[in-house]
């Protein structure tokens, strides 16, 4: 339902959680649905939309089936469990997660290892395609599947039912994957999990959600009987309890055959346990809780009221509730956003809202990131600015907006309907299942938010905001954070107090700040189209304009509501020297954060409601970027934007500041965390301390930033589009398109500025270096590998360079944690680099335990010689050849890897040509080229390693908590 994704856009973007999970001319035209001929009846049903066939067998397995052609040859199925570590009895704490770990471990039809054998065979990549999750509620099993051949799609079933009910439970499976749970356990271990452990139990109201972490208990996990493992799944894996979702390049009458043939046959036990939902006691008392851990990584205010149960809506009048319950949450949070751009903010960034605290509980919350001035001053800004809600409502302008806003989200949804990724729809199902959430379809929500949306009242909404946010109610007051001596942290009375003062303070109405409707008040003089060329091959129009600016179209109808622009050139921070370089590698940022023309970043959105368009600048070490989006109707709106970057430079000192303030404060919250230390030293080490690598600042660093040193930087580099050619890919009429081209890319500045790079020496060290960083508490490490040096840039040598860190990726996962148990997960990546000369570097990131480093990094070497001595074996190396030619069937249908091949391409004078032979030279790349990138980029004499340990003789800190009740429970609301 598209308006649950509005909503959680709308909480992502502004609650704060303290804690931790032809060329389509038609899209610009208005193409919507009629609207309904009679009035919506707001008591009827909400039904099902037709898109999706939705049914259920006679044991209870609920299926949902959609035929759905993006990406093409691809079928996206799900198994849903309605069980997950809510249902574990005392002695299973975590074994609801290690059930799902087991479906890989050998089922029915599967032997151990030939599941994901086989699924990386015919292109799945165990990880980023193949994968599960387990939840309190529910464990997911997702199984993405290329539909080319008739048998990946029978067999795939064959899959799903196995893990329905054909898991094998090995005892010696168990045992390997026991070890490897563990380390899953280790790897969460930190400041974010302590503080978490104190916070859950007054979160949930001390309900058994706070019992029942999806990892569990490491004791239980440690000493655990399988048949406790099997009981788990013989309670909880049944089809009354289960859904099967597929949506993609199938026939819904062969998806229902399927399912009935391998789902029919499974049975309930009897008897089965009843599926209980877990309560969430309601709490009208007020409590404050101060959580404190010297590894945090920032500091936290959440002010939460009580716990009310929450059902998805079933009726029109449901629906239309959640529109105005989602206009509610961007208008106030948009306000809190203003607040947050002061030059000393009462908040890093903050939000309010009705959110979800599992799928049948919810609670009004405010929250906060508190900066530097504290909590008290966090407090009394969220309290203010709820009570100014409360008290006044709201502005018609605000309304207006937030309405625009939320149309054009709804509109765009529409207009892509048909080239929706079916992934997007499997989530929806996924909810209905789980959670009741409706299936309408986006053709009736978009008919439903057309007739309803110019009907919410200006007064409907201000009486929402009294209903919603409570008044002389208990609360929960959290704060979490940085355990330091400098900065002790408030105590629970003084959180008390400053939420009761801040509740009796007076407010006044909110004062709207008046703005123009328009981003320019006319275009600029425009200039002109001085020569025109075609690539038919790859479908481009390329342009030159008046000024020397160039374009190059590519419309495509990939999407119906979207286009993609960038352009590049060389210089960026290499022209300045080291003196500037702060100045240099934070000038856009800072400019970004002051606006546009006389518009702040806010009043900016606010001029824009209901557009879809953006544009970002950068400078980058090496080169000059500018990137932006738009949908199709807003591509003018896009080219203003951009046309203004290059004109002038909004310059505000107070959000400069607050800019600054950020960063001091994220800066010093990073240095609390053990990887702080450990990301330093590696890049300290393997730059040799070079004052131009790319490290993260320190926090009394920022003082040696100028805004206007930045500003002036900025300017010298876009206040020229000299040597630019800007592409834009996506859904437009080029000869349309032309004429706005003209106007604003051929009227854009081109004085003369240097648009070569500088080679300012920034080399990796030589040599085999190692180093030790002893950084946490917890019993946790990190193993680095980097090697570097010289190689030949070209399209071949980086598809042999990516070969082998793919295959690398496979040997990890088959043999340090599959076979060894002694990881959880690692990677490796690799790239080749032109500028500023040709060289590459290979990168390994192993986390595991302190007592197996050596073990590690043995096995590793081991791996690394056995490639360099036999090459790739022939079954990795063809599922790596098979995975990026599924990935690259589908990225040709996608207008961002356009973009992005053509500009790098551009950028670094290679044929882009080679975008349509990708398939070809990938089944031409053999073993021994692998091989020969092995001894080439391995180079067991040359590479940095660095080792993340605890702190020598240290011990988990234990997160330190204090409380306080208010003297007298307030009523409840």
């Amino acid at each position: 339902m598209l308006i649950q994704f509005v909503r959680n856009t709308c909480l992502a973007a502004f609650l704060l959680a303290p804690f931790v999970a032809d060329a389509a001319p038609k899209a610009a035209q208005a193409d919507k649905p009629a609207k309904p001929a009679k009035p919506l009846k707001l008591d009827a049903p909400i039904p099902v939309g037709p898109q999706v066939k939705v049914g259920k067998l006679p044991n209870g397995l609920t299926w949902y089936i959609q035929k759905n052609a993006r990406p093409e040859r691809r079928l996206e199925l799900r198994l849903v469990v309605k069980a997950g570590s809510i249902l574990e009895d005392e002695d299973q704490q975590g074994l609801a997660h290690f059930v799902e770990h087991m479906a890989f471990n050998g089922t029915a039809n599967f032997k151990k290892h030939e599941l994901v054998d086989y699924l990386q065979s015919i292109g799945v990549k165990f990880g980023a395609d193949l994968n599960a999750y387990t939840s309190f509620d529910e464990t997911v099993y997702i199984l993405p599947i290329p539909t080319d051949k008739p048998e990946n799609v029978t067999r795939a079933f064959q899959v799903l039912e196995d893990w329905a009910h054909g898991l094998a439970f090995d005892d010696a499976e168990i045992e390997k994957e026991r070890g490897i749970v563990l380390e899953e356990l280790r790897l969460g271990k930190g400041a974010g999990d302590r503080i978490g452990k104190k916070l859950y139990p007054k979160m949930f109201n001390g309900s058994r959600y706070a019992e029942r972490l999806p990892i569990g208990k490491e004791e239980v996990l440690r000493n655990f009987q399988p048949e406790t493992l099997r009981r788990y799944y013989r309670d909880w894996y049944r089809p009354d309890l289960m859904a099967v979702v597929a949506v993609g390049d199938i026939e819904p009458a062969q998806a229902e055959k399927l399912i009935r043939a391998h789902f029919g046959k499974l049975a309930n036990p009897k008897p089965s346990r009843p599926r209980v939902y877990a309560d969430i006691p309601r709490r009208d008392d007020t409590e404050a809780l101060v959580v404190t851990d010297k590894e945090a990584g920032g500091n936290s205010i959440l002010i939460r009221y009580p716990v009310l149960p929450v059902r998805e809506p079933d009726t029109v009048r449901g629906y239309r509730e959640q529109l105005v319950e989602s206009l509610f949450t961007g208008m106030l949070n948009g306000r809190l956003v203003e607040l947050s751009q002061q030059a000393e903010p009462p908040f890093l960034r903050g939000g309010s809202a009705l959110g979800k605290l599992t799928p049948f509980y919810k609670a009004y919350s405010s929250s906060a990131a508190v900066g530097p001035g504290g909590a008290p001053k966090a407090i009394e800004a969220l309290v203010r600015e709820n009570e100014r809600a409360r008290q006044y409502g709201f502005s018609a302008a605000e309304l207006d907006r937030a309405r625009k806003d939320m149309m054009r989200s709804f509109e765009r949804s529409y207009q892509e309907r048909d080239k929706t990724d079916s992934g997007a729809y499997v989530g929806e199902y996924m909810r209905n299942f789980l959670q009741q959430e409706p299936i309408p379809g986006i053709a009736a929500e978009y008919g439903y938010a057309r007739e309803m949306l110019p009907g919410v009242t200006l007064d409907e909404m201000n009486a929402y905001a009294r209903r919603t946010i409570p008044a002389d109610s208990g609360k929960l007051v959290v704060y979490s954070g940085i355990a330091r001596a400098d900065m002790p942290p408030p105590e629970g009375e003084a959180l008390l107090a400053a939420v009761a003062a801040a509740e009796k303070a007076q407010v006044a109405p909110r004062e709207e700040k008046v703005l123009d409707s328009t981003l320019m008040a006319q275009p600029p003089q425009a200039g002109s189209i001085v020569s025109e060329t075609q690539n038919k091959a790859l479908g481009l129009t390329e342009l030159t304009f008046s000024n020397g600016v160039k374009a190059i179209l590519k419309p495509t109808d990939f999407r119906n509501d979207q286009v993609v622009m960038s352009a590049a050139r060389f210089g960026g921070q290499s022209l300045y020297g080291d003196a500037d370089i702060l100045n240099a590698r934070y000038a856009n940022a800072i400019v970004a954060s002051m606006g546009l023309k006389e518009y702040s970043p806010l009043d900016l959105s606010r001029v824009l409601a209901g557009k879809a368009a953006a544009v970002t600048m950068g400078l980058s070490g090496y080169s000059e970027v500018v990137g932006a989006s738009s949908g199709a109707t807003d591509i003018e709106t896009m080219l203003q934007m951009l046309w203004l970057r290059f004109d002038a430079v909004r310059r505000d000192e107070d959000l400069f500041k607050s800019f600054i303030g950020k960063q001091v404060e994220a800066a010093r919250n990073r240095l609390a965390q053990p990887g702080a230390r450990f990301g330093d030293t590696l890049i300290a080490t393997l730059y040799n301390n070079h004052p131009r690598a790319p490290r993260p600042l320190r926090p009394e660093e920022f003082s040696q930033i100028s805004l206007d040193r930045s500003i002036a930087i900025y300017r010298e580099r876009f206040s020229s589009a000299k040597d630019l050619t800007f592409i834009l890919v996506g859904s437009f009429d080029v000869e349309k398109l032309k004429p706005l081209l003209a106007t604003y890319l051929g009227s854009l500045p081109t004085p003369d500025i240097p648009t070569a790079y500088r080679d300012v020496g920034l080399r990796p060290v030589k040599g085999v270096v190692k180093r030790a960083v002893h950084s946490g508490s917890e019993p946790k490490s990190t193993i680095s590998l980097t090697f570097t040096g010289d190689a030949p840039f070209s399209d071949a040598e980086q598809m042999r360079i990516q070969a082998l860190v793919e295959v690398l990726n496979i040997r990890i996962i088959e043999v340090l944690r599959e076979k060894l148990s002694l990881i959880y997960g690692g990677s490796a990546g690799a790239s080749l680099g032109r500028i500023p000369y040709e060289s590459y570097s290979l990168s390994l990131t192993l986390p595991t335990g302190p007592e197996n480093v050596d073990k590690v990094l043995a096995a590793t070497f081991e791996e690394f010689e056995r490639l360099k001595r036999e090459g790739p074996a022939a079954a990795d190396l063809a599922k790596v050849k098979q995975n990026w030619i599924q990935n690259y069937r589908r990225a040709l249908r996608e207008n961002g890897y356009w973009l992005g091949r053509l500009q790098s391409s551009l950028l670094d004078g290679t044929d882009p040509a080679t975008i349509l032979t990708h398939e070809a030279r990938v089944d031409a790349l053999s073993a021994a080229e692998v091989q020969e990138a092995a001894k080439r980029y391995l180079d067991m004499g040359n590479y940095v390693q660095v080792v993340l340990y605890p702190e020598k003789g240290a011990a988990p800190p234990v997160a330190k908590e204090a409380s306080a009740k208010a003297a007298e429970p307030a009523p409840a609301n």
